[in-house]
């Protein structure tokens, strides 16, 4: 997934010419604390609302003053890991996008962000979780898969979580099925440090409501 593929349609740029009172009004309708100022599809940087409740006159045009923040901005056909990186390194509740020419296309939310890892992480299908806490030299992606498959289930999707200061992970694994027991059984066979499992439905339950309580958190 590319960036151009993920800009949020609805969000509209800042204008020099716009005032603090008009930027803040629509950081509250777009739930964003981040709005881009773009002239003639020139991008010229990105206005914070603690930026804007700094400024000694919220009538004032914005372009009487300085931003605060850098220009963070990421290119059309970059990843979505770039764009995930941005925000994570600034904060950001919002990643301009350029074509190639620097023109501003668009921006992408914190909502359609949350939106792709969720359907890339399978949280919608039905199945176990289980999290292994390993070290960095001892992970195999394949080794886990064929444990996994020799109990007639499959990975749906995994990803990694580095412990700060430590060589060692937490890796979390989908499974395409609720019955899960086997394949705990053999991970700890094989001397897997199993940290966390979730295989009973009430317990998918809570984790798809907490999903959804969190999408309705970032569409209030």
């Amino acid at each position: 997934m590319i960036a151009k593929n993920l800009i949020t349609d609805g969000i509209m740029p800042l204008k020099t010419s716009d005032t603090g009172k008009t930027a803040l009004s629509w950081m509250e309708e777009y739930k964003v604390s981040h709005l881009p100022i773009v002239n003639n599809q020139e991008f010229l940087g990105l206005i914070s609302e603690l930026d804007i409740y700094d400024l000694n006159n919220f009538d004032e045009p914005l372009g009487n003053h300085k931003l605060s923040s850098s220009n963070p901005y990421v290119f059309e056909n970059q990843h979505i890991y770039d764009v995930l990186k941005l925000v994570n390194a600034q904060n950001l509740s919002l990643v301009p996008v350029l074509d190639e020419k620097g023109s501003y296309l668009g921006s992408i939310n914190l909502q359609n962000l949350v939106r792709y890892f969720a359907r890339s992480l399978s949280v919608d299908n039905p199945g176990g979780i289980i999290v292994l806490e390993m070290t960095y030299n001892d992970y195999s992606l394949t080794e886990l898969a064929k444990i996994v498959e020799e109990n007639d289930a499959k990975i749906l999707s995994t990803f990694i979580i580095n412990h700060e200061n430590s060589t060692k992970l937490d890796v979390f694994l989908k499974l395409n099925t609720m019955e899960i027991s086997s394949v705990l059984k053999t991970f700890e066979r094989f001397d897997y440090f199993v940290k966390a499992s979730y295989g009973e439905e009430d317990d998918l339950d809570d984790l798809r409501e907490r999903y959804n309580s969190l999408m309705n958190y970032l569409n209030v």
